[in-house]
């Protein structure tokens, strides 16, 4: 599980302790033309995008503060210009960026890089900020006032897609100093920032309540590519998907966030509706450490369970919108393998003689109580026990609560697992922690001896400068993971959005979730 699964789970179960508004919280006055209003299971903690991790706190922060960089509709594959167009030396160890235009703050000031350069010190500076990993290694300064020098430790391809990341979109550092705001880790501006933006997004925050809706309002400023066709937002915190659903069939609210598959597969030619797969992979692992698997602890076992499994079956279980996992880099990014196994028994009891299988049992360890992208675990998992069974491999389900199984799985401490992992950034790179002597790796018993080859995969990929080498590289690691790694890829679950007919422009982005300001009325 990425950091960023995590932390939307801490949210979420906050938000269980304070209590969820209803589907008509703050629908008065939501109906005008001029305002739009949106339905989501919130998952956020702050307004403050350098202390925000979270889903709904990534959107909110894309609405209200801009980024160097930037991605293109739902596009995540290539980087485009934000606040400023880069150059890169080719050790991909120094990147330039140079401030284009003259864009300002919601206050009218300009833009200046000693704002960027306080933006993301400000967060390297606070070692708790849940953003802060993502600047490790890089040093920021300023050149003049539209330049901005990054030095990397290390080669560093995917710095412009990190940089897209709303948790570094960049404040007004002069307002943000006087009310607290420091680079040497005593900050004390997010109390600031929960009640006032400073940011030069197409909004400006009007209220935060973080149990029940978060009110923004069109910036008067704002002079950049993506000026809202409304004047009103209203984000609301509506937990179950059938309340979502009811609220935009009875035209309470115009955007639905969390639909199931199940839901926009009955939803009529009346309604828009954006499905697509997510960044997120559900796996099954098997542990290479004899101390926790025993005499399963053989990565061929996993090889013949990767090929025992009916795909087309398991999808079933997913929903519109979801795809069967070509590997361990989802579909979409770099790297991704083209098409995923297809069933077949013969390789499966070729496999099983060759681990030594003699019928002991495998123990499926899995949370039964968090649904990734709206998938059930417990269903999944009976049919992955039924399919196994069926290729003479025994299987016990062993389901937990969350919060239980979670510390096996880190811990390392499953034999066997079914789990997820969704990207921290848009790039490639955040999979590589599959590879022998990473971390996901390590949760399976998997060492960086057990398999060199991969290993040397995962550090070329890691390394390298070139755009073409290192696609190369990733496709060579995805394609030996598939091949002798200790993980079985399942599915991408989707990701469903629904907006009433006369909205268009509300597509799922993997890094923000939607783009609020894309928005419009349709025509």
């Amino acid at each position: 599980m990425s950091r960023r699964s995590l932390v939307a789970v801490g949210a979420v179960a906050l938000l269980a302790v304070t209590g969820c508004s209803g589907g008509n919280s703050g629908a008065n006055n939501n109906s005008s033309s001029d305002s739009l209003v949106i339905d989501t299971a919130f998952t956020i903690e702050t307004a403050d995008p350098g202390h925000n991790y979270d889903p709904t706190g990534n959107m909110l922060a894309k609405a209200l503060y801009e980024t160097l960089v930037d991605f293109e509709g739902s596009d995540v594959s290539t980087p485009v210009p934000g606040l400023a167009s880069w150059e890169q030396n080719d050790e991909a160890t120094e990147f330039t960026f140079t401030l284009e235009g003259e864009r300002v703050f919601s206050d009218g000031t300009p833009i200046e890089a000693k704002d960027v350069v306080f933006s993301l010190q400000r967060i390297q500076g606070m070692a708790e900020a849940k953003p802060n990993f993502l600047l490790a290694g890089v040093t920021i300064e300023e050149v003049d006032e539209k330049t901005i020098k990054f030095t990397t430790e290390t080669p560093l391809l995917q710095l412009p897609a990190i940089l897209a990341n709303p948790s570094l979109g960049v404040v007004n550092s002069d307002v943000v100093i006087e009310n607290g705001g420091t680079t040497d880790g005593t900050d004390t501006a997010q109390a600031f920032l929960d009640g006032e933006s400073a940011g030069s997004g197409p909004f400006v925050l009007d209220t935060l309540d973080l149990s029940s809706q978060i009110v923004l309002t069109k910036s008067d400023e704002y002079d950049g590519d993506e000026e809202s066709a409304y004047d009103r937002v209203v984000l609301r915190n509506v937990s179950e998907s059938a309340t979502q659903l009811a609220n935009l069939k009875g035209g309470d609210t115009m955007v639905a966030m969390d639909l199931n598959g199940d839901q926009v597969a009955t939803l009529g030619d009346d309604l828009n509706v954006d499905s697509v797969p997510s960044g997120q992979t559900i796996f099954l692992l098997l542990n290479q450490s004899a101390a926790n698997a025993g005499e399963l602890a053989n990565v061929k076992i996993a090889e013949a369970i990767r090929y025992a499994l009916d795909y087309d079956a398991l999808l079933e279980l997913a929903g519109t919108g979801a795809v069967q996992a070509t590997g361990v880099i989802p579909p979409g990014f770099e790297g991704a393998l083209d098409a995923g196994v297809e069933q077949d028994l013969d390789r499966t009891k070729a496999a099983l003689a060759e681990a030594g299988y003699t019928g002991q049992t495998l123990k499926l360890q899995f949370p039964n109580d968090y649904p990734a992208g709206g998938v059930e675990f417990t269903p999944l998992a009976e049919r992955v026990q039924a399919q196994l069974g069926d290729a003479g491999i025994d299987v016990e389900l062993a389901p937990a609560p969350f919060a239980t199984e979670l510390d096996a799985y880190v811990n390392g401490t499953e034999g066997f697992g079914l789990w997820f992992w969704g990207p921290d950034y848009a790039d490639s790179a955040n999979f590589l922690p599959f590879g022998p002597g990473l971390k996901v790796g390590l949760r399976s018993g998997w060492a960086a001896e057990a398999n060199p080859e991969i290993a040397a995969l995962a550090a070329d990929a890691a390394s390298a400068t070139d755009p073409d080498e290192r696609t190369a590289a990733f496709t060579a690691f995805a394609e030996a993971m598939q091949v002798d790694g200790p993980f079985v890829p399942l599915v991408v679950p989707g990701r469903n959005i629904a907006a009433a007919g006369d909205v268009s422009g509300a597509v799922y982005n993997s890094v923000w979730e939607i783009d609020i300001a894309e928005i419009a009325p349709a025509g």
